[in-house]
């Protein structure tokens, strides 16, 4: 009986033949080519949630009575010398957008204005914090012996 699966024979017919060319289009170049059969992400958006999971966000801490008022002195005392633009740092919560958490950043600069009413601490350079969001400030301004909140 005739096996058509084992015929060592049975390509004799199209083995030398030369490879079809089309008229109507062009070779595909070698790496499209290869890219149909590269793997595929078969769960789109997975391995960004995957990594949107692992980010790593700070707790929110709340500042004591102590820290608090000491703080609320400091604006205040900023907000009376911002006419001089005095330079202090700032350290400031940022609440993240996609999750609970956020995380602390700081910057250094000069004050152009304090915001009381609208509660906005404005620098020099553009930036604006929100006074609720704010955690320290420090700078020359504050480096004086004896501060109380109701200082000046």
């Amino acid at each position: 009986m005739y096996d058509p699966d084992n015929d060592p024979h049975r390509y004799d017919d199209i083995i030398d033949l030369p490879r079809p060319v089309s008229a109507a289009h062009r070779p595909m170049p070698r790496a499209d080519r290869a890219a149909q059969f590269s793997p595929f992400a078969a769960l789109s958006g997975h391995g960004d949630a995957i990594a949107e999971t692992a980010r790593l966000t700070d707790a929110r801490r709340e500042l004591d009575e102590q820290t608090q008022a000491q703080l609320n002195g400091r604006i205040a005392r900023l907000a009376r010398a911002a006419g001089r633009r005095p330079q202090v740092r700032v350290t400031w919560f940022v609440p993240d957008p996609r999750k609970a958490g956020g995380r602390y950043e700081s910057a250094e600069g000069r004050v152009r204005r304090v915001d009381l009413e609208g509660g906005w601490l404005i620098f020099s350079d553009g930036l604006c914090l929100p006074l609720a969001d704010l955690t320290a400030l420090e700078g020359p301004l504050f480096d004086r012996a004896g501060e109380t909140p109701a200082e000046e």
